[in-house]
């Protein structure tokens, strides 16, 4: 954290101080966590759905923490606040005012947020002291911990913005003021929530509205909300990225090898080669983006393909791919939307091409779509029939409506095999059938825990392979 004496502290969030001394500095973070107290850190007891953090303050103190923010009366050393929730923000505003030497940079989007939000981590701590918001954190909690993560020598801050309704993520804005906003595509994801992809694309614009004069507009080219964004604004700069030749920064020469891009990075400064270790062509766009944030802070090109092509992301359950010599799993439980599932399936497909074995999609319901939900699942349907997915295992839905997809018109080759399992154990018992050099793509979304069933295939796999060797 940047240094604060404890008076300022007290003083931003409004606190009364119990036997603590107003001059001290604090320069350690603060945790949410009792478990994560340590020498230095001071604790914020914040509500939750469960438990109270004001039960878990005197266990913080006593593993180490200076002092702990309550909004009761603890023994020991606290700022006691009415709201400690609200402390928790106006503690970052007041960190984020005294941040003067720090630039910030706020990324939302319907997909590609939190990978994008990495690569661009690898690339500028290239140029200085970099901090990233970690894991999702991109609401109004994980917002402030992650401005709170800086210190007096941090040069970039990467935060992530998250909306479930309309006007949170200006509110984070209002919290994080960042002088870069990048919005990467709108999608369907969330469109149950709002309603209509027309009142997602509000919500991500408002990044953009939120910006300050003389702000930079990162805008992704793939679909017809975002490039318009900010189109009304003459005091800001507008930055779009895409395999579009009109696209301020693209990408040319695309090739897929062993599922992973290649391509020709294409800026005003130049042209260099990346090669992508992330799976998937949809990985494109999130690089693109990162390198369109990093052109606009002057990181050399060399230097941004350079590192767009070391960049190892390890987002648990997004894309995991475990390679066990002839079989190839992808965990992609984390979440889905249409446009991730499509992402993913055409991931699988490559895979199984190159591979020359066959391809399973061990798929769940896809939430959240509202009133597109039939539609949007029936679409995949019809995209696994076009890219010649040889298996499609449904668990605990019937919303990729099986029955229409095995009477499709044009379906050429080997008929599609189709499973519609009512548990993940029966989909277990479909996968007994998978064979060496097959290809293996696991995903839902999140509520449908179906992380449980790719780790349950992957020992099976595992399990079978010992039983060969011996």
């Amino acid at each position: 954290m940047i240094s604060l004496t404890i008076g300022e502290i007290a003083e931003a969030i409004g606190a009364s101080v119990h036997n603590l001394d107003l001059t001290e500095i604090i320069t350690e973070f603060p945790v949410i966590d009792s478990r994560s107290a340590g020498a230095g850190t001071f604790f914020i007891a914040l509500p939750g759905e469960r438990v109270d953090g004001n039960d878990y303050a005197q266990a913080a103190i006593a593993a180490g923490a200076r002092f702990a923010v309550t909004s009761r009366e603890i023994d020991g050393p606290a700022l006691l606040v009415r709201d400690t929730s609200v402390a928790l923000i106006e503690l970052a505003r007041l960190a984020r005012s005294k941040s003067s030497n720090c630039t910030f940079i706020g990324i939302t989007g319907s997909q590609g947020k939190t990978t994008t939000k990495e690569l661009l981590g690898h690339i500028l701590s290239t140029a200085g002291e970099t901090v990233i918001s970690p894991g999702s954190f991109n609401n109004e909690i994980g917002l402030p911990l992650t401005i709170l993560s800086c210190t007096d020598t941090t040069k970039f801050c990467v935060v992530e913005m998250g909306a479930r309704h309309s006007g949170d993520i200006a509110a984070l804005c209002d919290i994080a003021r960042p002088t870069i906003g990048a919005v990467l595509v709108v999608g369907r994801a969330h469109v149950g929530e709002f309603g209509s992809r027309e009142v997602v694309a509000r919500a991500k614009g408002e990044l953009i509205d939120a910006l300050p004069a003389l702000g930079i507009a990162i805008l992704g080219m793939y679909d017809e909300f975002t490039p318009t964004m900010g189109a009304a604004r003459e005091d800001i700069s507008r930055i779009t990225f895409g395999e579009k030749s009109s696209c301020n920064v693209r990408a040319a020469d695309v090739e897929i090898r062993e599922g992973r891009a290649h391509f020709d990075l294409v800026t005003s400064a130049g042209r260099a080669a990346v090669s992508l270790r992330l799976f998937g062509a949809h990985q494109i766009a999130n690089a693109l983006a990162a390198a369109t944030i990093a052109t606009a802070l002057k990181v050399p090109l060399e230097s941004i393909a350079a590192t767009l092509s070391t960049a190892e992301v390890h987002s648990r359950w997004r894309m995991e791919l475990h390679d066990l010599d002839d079989y190839v799993v992808i965990n992609d439980s984390y979440n889905a939307n249409p446009e991730s599932m499509s992402a993913a399936l055409r991931t699988l497909a490559l895979f199984a091409q190159e591979r020359g074995g066959a391809s399973w999609a061990f798929l769940g319901k896809m939430h959240e779509l509202g009133e597109s939900e039939q539609d949007s699942h029936q679409e995949i349907g019809r995209l696994i029939n076009e890219l010649g997915i040889d298996h499609l295992v449904s668990i605990a839905t019937n919303l990729y409506n099986i029955e229409s997809i095995e009477g499709m018109e044009g379906m050429e080759g080997e008929e599609l095999s189709l499973h519609n399992c009512a548990t993940q154990q029966e989909a277990l018992e479909i996968a007994s059938h998978i064979a060496a050099g097959d290809s293996v793509l696991v995903k839902a979304s999140r509520a449908e825990g179906l992380e449980q069933l790719s780790e349950k295939i992957v020992e099976l796999i595992k399990s079978r392979k010992m039983e060969e060797e011996e």
